[in-house]
């Protein structure tokens, strides 16, 4: 069971007023999918290739897992990793997790080792639940490791759990008689799930959410892009990203009765014929994404007269590129800014085309509290440059076990101290002008500095490491390291071999080596970072 000491909730005075106010309905994830199961019984719920799921079957397949995790020995307040691609498996033990009152540890496909072995330690989980295997990746063998490593008790496989001595198939777990519900179910303000945030030091921390609040999420987002039983969505991204999953994402959609389809992978031509073949009517991508988007829509090859809206979010979309999208597909655009954190702001469909392609929108919320502040805590000037500070009905109020930081990372009237720099326009919508915290958004993808830096000083000869990040046309950003050594410098492929055997997610190596003959320093002693774009990289 998860103690209260671990996560921080929302104080009685702020529930009570988001439950008066509707935001909060009381329910949990369970209880909703079996209301689903009622109103929308017969309408297709869940596509994954050839695989088709109605409301009440889908109800039926989580009921029956649930049934099978209990048996296997996890109870409420267990933390299990979740670790899956695009697939229904993921949808389905998702929701028999939570239904039984479990917490879903959300995983991206690309962590390794490194990572995972640090969630597991701190969400202290009882269960990692993996593929067993996708993109020429065996994940059994990482969850060997894994449990190697912390000593979890139960390893789920959605597959073939190979030869691994007590790895349990999920496909068996699924095969359990359903009973009527989990004998001591959760509440609607128990921790329902934990998403990973970029972090600003070290590995990610964990941001806990409630079923109240991350169902307030999904549902106000689908009202904001007006979704109906007829909506049809595209899950193209991880489904595990907080944006796939409820900006609106899956949670959304599945609240209004409409269909939701899996994308395999990211690629246009897999996406396009799901669009034609389904009929899909909203999508949400990155920017990565949006020029190959592009350029096969040109290609003509494909029908997406289906296809209404399509977001773009998980990292800042340029101004010009957001014009083109509005030229080329003949569909509006909405531009997504949000976090795992929390505060989600998009912009409305019927916004002028201007604010659409230069601002990233407005809160979901009426609730949502915004304030922009200089580095002294001092709210700036409407339109002036600030950094971003955010209350809400589905903001978390401090990160999982993480005392500490939290101390730093909230104000003490419990405002998340953001890390985005932005500006407010007249209007209400925000504007993203860059980062405080020393991050770097790789396509949406979040490498923190410190962390890589770590790993970068484990290379032999290597005194002094700097990640620094740099502009780049496509992913938006790009990981630069500055590295002084003693010896010979490692070249790319050397970097690859050294990071894939220290189990670090790919992503996370380096674009590009810098060798420098000394670290630049402030005059407290800490590499200067400014100094060293400005001297090696313009």
């Amino acid at each position: 069971m998860v103690v209260a000491q671990d996560w921080v909730n929302w104080p009685p005075e702020l529930a009570e007023r988001y439950r008066g106010a509707g935001h909060w309905q009381g329910l949990t994830f369970g209880e909703q999918l079996a209301r689903w199961a009622v109103s929308y019984a017969g309408r297709t719920a869940l596509v994954d290739g050839g695989r088709r799921w109605t409301y009440a079957e889908l109800d039926v397949a989580v009921q029956r897992l649930c049934t099978g995790l209990a048996r296997l020995g996890i109870r409420r307040g267990d933390r299990v990793i979740l670790q899956l691609p695009n697939r229904a498996e993921f949808v389905l033990s998702w929701f028999a997790l939570v239904r039984l009152g479990a917490v879903p540890v959300h995983a991206m496909p690309a962590h390794r080792r490194s990572e995972i072995t640090h969630l597991a330690r701190l969400a202290d989980v009882a269960g990692y639940l993996v593929a067993d295997q996708y993109g020429h990746f065996d994940y059994r063998e990482l969850a060997a490791q894994v449990q190697q490593d912390t000593g979890l008790r139960h390893v789920i496989v959605a597959g073939d759990p190979g030869e691994h001595t007590g790895f349990v198939a999920l496909a068996e777990l699924m095969a359990a008689d359903p009973e009527p519900g989990p004998a001591d179910p959760p509440a609607a303000d128990d921790l329902a799930l934990l998403l990973l945030s970029g972090g600003t030091t070290g590995m990610p921390k964990l941001v806990p959410r409630t079923h109240d609040d991350y169902s307030y999420n999904a549902r106000r987002a689908a009202e904001v892009c007006e979704l109906t039983e007829e909506s049809v969505y595209l899950a193209v991204l991880p489904i595990a990203f907080n944006y796939t999953m409820s900006c609106p994402g899956m949670l959304g959609v599945l609240q209004v009765g409409g269909k939701v389809v899996l994308a395999p992978a990211p690629g246009p031509q897999t996406a396009f014929e799901l669009i034609e073949r389904e009929g899909v009517t909203i999508a949400a991508i990155n920017p990565p994404l949006v020029p190959h988007w592009l350029a096969e829509a040109e290609r003509g090859e494909a029908d997406l007269s289906s296809l209404r809206v399509l977001q773009v979010g998980s990292a800042r979309l340029a101004d010009d590129l957001a014009a083109v999208v509005t030229k080329k597909l003949d569909c509006r655009l909405q531009q997504v800014f949000g976090m795992a954190e929390g505060l989600l702001c998009l912009t409305r469909l019927d916004d002028p085309d201007d604010l659409v392609h230069t601002t990233q929108g407005v809160p979901i919320s009426p609730d949502d509290e915004l304030r922009v502040v200089d580095p002294q805590d001092q709210e700036v000037p409407l339109g002036q440059t600030g950094e971003l500070l955010t209350r809400g009905p589905y903001t978390l109020r401090g990160y999982y076990r993480a005392a500490e930081h939290n101390q730093r990372a909230f104000t003490a009237d419990g405002f998340y101290r953001t890390g985005d720099l932005v500006r407010l326009t007249p209007t209400g919508h925000v504007i993203v002008v860059g980062r405080a915290k020393d991050q770097i958004n790789r396509g949406g993808q979040k490498i923190d500095a410190t962390e890589v830096e770590g790993h970068l000083l484990a290379l032999p000869g290597v005194v002094s490491a700097a990640l620094v990040a740099e502009p780049d046309p496509v992913l938006g950003e790009r990981s630069v390291a500055f590295l002084t050594c003693t010896g010979d410098a490692p070249d790319a492929k050397a970097l690859t071999v050294f990071f894939r055997d220290r189990g670090v997610a790919a992503y996370k190596v380096p674009d590009r080596l810098l060798v420098v003959d000394a670290m630049p320093l402030t005059a407290v002693g800490k590499v200067d970072k400014k100094t060293l774009k400005h001297q090696y990289l313009g």
